[in-house]
């Protein structure tokens, strides 16, 4: 996705709004070509927290590959909400069609609601109003207790700071999880599970530490990591000694050294590349080992 759109109602929450712009923002910053833009039905858009915003009223041209996010606002109910117009309900319905991604946070689910999106799929919004988003549409299926949901295209997040594991996890699917941990870290934030469903990617997991030799050597691992990267070069990198690097590296991540985190990497990639047709053997070779019988090896211990 090239262009992220973000949909600004009356008593727009800032957070909602800068957060996930945050993200896309330091990815700018990462060497990703991202554009924002923010538009509303009226230019003039007033916040929940106070601050007046200005947004444009023209949408630009998307193509499948681009964002739209429609961020939440202040609400007691979501059916006395600001409530989007026709034209904007079937910008985001065409734009879905079309093949482009829709996402929400908190309150902004409603918008999504009205515009068809949630019929079938599986969403989330803010715990405030989850009983309300299942009574309004009754064939959408609320998943509760889980910082966000994705489904065919539609992405929809909890309260507030949600969105940014939100667009974390965006950039984690558009580009490999290297990325989203880059820009984790710049943004210094913990990367969360979405509720009961696994982690998005060891990569994000194991970055929720502040101990910049061992974020420099990860930044080594998660760039190569189908290379063959011994303790003696790690350690070279981080500039200390081999023991004192296995011990940061142990204490930052909950007990991992640096082999069984590449290992996780390859591990996980492997998975995907097996989820999307590609044989055991195949798999191994291109996340780096020599045949397939260690990573069946890894596969069994995991399972």
């Amino acid at each position: 996705m090239s262009h992220v759109v973000f949909v600004l109602l009356p008593q727009v929450h800032l957070l909602d709004v800068a957060g996930p712009a945050q993200v896309f923002g330091t990815a700018v910053s990462c060497g990703q070509p991202y554009r924002l833009s923010y538009v509303a039905e009226h230019e003039d858009v007033p916040s929940a927290q106070g601050l007046p915003l200005t947004a444009r009223t023209r949408w630009p041209t998307l193509g499948p590959g681009d964002l739209v996010v429609v961020p939440g606002w202040q609400t007691s109910t979501l059916r006395t909400g600001p409530g989007p117009g026709p034209a904007l309900l079937e910008r985001m319905r065409a734009h879905h069609a079309a093949g482009g991604t829709v996402a929400s946070v908190c309150a902004g689910a409603e918008a999504l609601g009205q515009a068809g999106l949630l019929d079938g799929r599986r969403c989330t919004t803010h715990h405030a109003h989850q009983d309300e988003l299942a009574a309004r549409y009754p064939r959408a299926t609320v998943v509760r207790d889980v910082l966000f949901t994705s489904d065919d295209r539609v992405v929809t997040s909890a309260g507030i700071a949600s969105g940014i594991d939100l667009a974390l996890h965006l950039l984690s699917v558009r580009h490999g999880p290297a990325l989203a941990a880059r820009v984790a870290r710049g943004m210094v934030v913990y990367a969360r599970r979405n509720g009961h469903e696994p982690q998005t990617s060891a990569m994000l997991r194991h970055r929720a530490h502040l101990d910049d030799t061992v974020h420099r050597v990860q930044d080594l691992i998660d760039a190569r990591f189908t290379e063959p990267l011994t303790l003696a070069r790690l350690a070279d990198h981080a500039g200390v000694s081999q023991r004192t690097l296995t011990r940061l590296f142990g204490r930052a991540t909950g007990g991992l050294t640096p082999l069984r985190y590449q290992q996780t990497l390859r591990l996980e990639r492997a998975a995907h590349l097996i989820s999307h047709g590609a044989t055991v053997e195949a798999a191994a070779r291109d996340v780096g080992f020599e045949d397939a019988r260690m990573l069946r090896r890894l596969r069994a211990r995991a399972t």
